[in-house]
């Protein structure tokens, strides 16, 4: 596919000169829910850039519990340990809403990268953003109430997206959002208008609710994240 239509934000920005340097070890692939691309603390042997669907990168404490500490659609690629010399990561990624993108053996970007320094820096950008996305992530978790962190999460989603559907259990957000799974449904009930309007309606009716309540500063944290 030419570089034009690519919907992968990472890949569509590269110098022609890089892309070349990717497109002959690039090989598109469908990625189903729960299709793990990275395994904690073994090596990875692909990165992926998706152009539909959404992967979670998800930390596990000893306990088992989990929370995710960011998420990777269109606008980014798996493998942020790789751009930054490691060869595994201590979280796990994987699929959370099904769709299609690109895989790229890690030894293929390694060659690349050691070939041309302007690709190596336009990766190192996208990683330097996706470490701000986590930060701001644990910000959230942290310091703000329930609903406002799935209300944002929800939008993050809905970014990345296409469509008024996302199908996720109540179970999965709460491993999300490192929460319980009641909490999680009161926290649905309390920020959904009650109402037939698609989904993208009633998240942006919602971006608008937490528009208005953002003066308080939890608040205003999701809001610079969000809009």
């Amino acid at each position: 596919m030419p570089q034009s239509l690519l919907r992968n934000h990472v890949l569509k920005t590269l110098s022609s000169e890089d892309f070349a340097l990717l497109k002959p070890s690039l090989h598109h692939v469908e990625l189903g829910i729960k299709d793990q691309l990275e395994v904690s603390y073994q090596p990875i042997e692909h990165v992926y850039f998706p152009e539909m669907g959404i992967a979670s990168v998800v930390a596990t404490m000893t306990d088992e519990r989990q929370s995710e500490v960011g998420i990777v659609g269109h606008d980014g690629m798996t493998g942020v340990a790789v751009i930054l010399g490691q060869d595994k990561s201590p979280n796990e990624t994987y699929i959370q809403v099904a769709g299609n993108g690109w895989i790229l053996p890690v030894e293929a970007l390694r060659s690349a990268i050691a070939e041309s320094q302007s690709l190596r820096e336009s990766l190192l950008r996208y990683a330097h953003a996706f470490l701000i996305q986590s930060s701001r992530t644990a910000l959230v978790n942290g310091h703000s109430k329930i609903e406002e962190r799935l209300a944002r999460w929800l939008l993050m989603v809905q970014d990345r997206v296409e469509g008024d559907k996302i199908y996720l259990t109540h179970e999965f957000l709460a491993t999300m959002l490192g929460a319980r799974r009641p909490g999680v449904t009161t926290a649905l009930q309390m920020l959904m208008p009650r109402s037939n309007a698609p989904l993208s309606r009633r998240l942006q009716q919602m971006r608008h609710a937490l528009a208005v309540k953002s003066t308080g500063q939890s608040g205003s944290f999701v809001i610079s994240t969000l809009l």
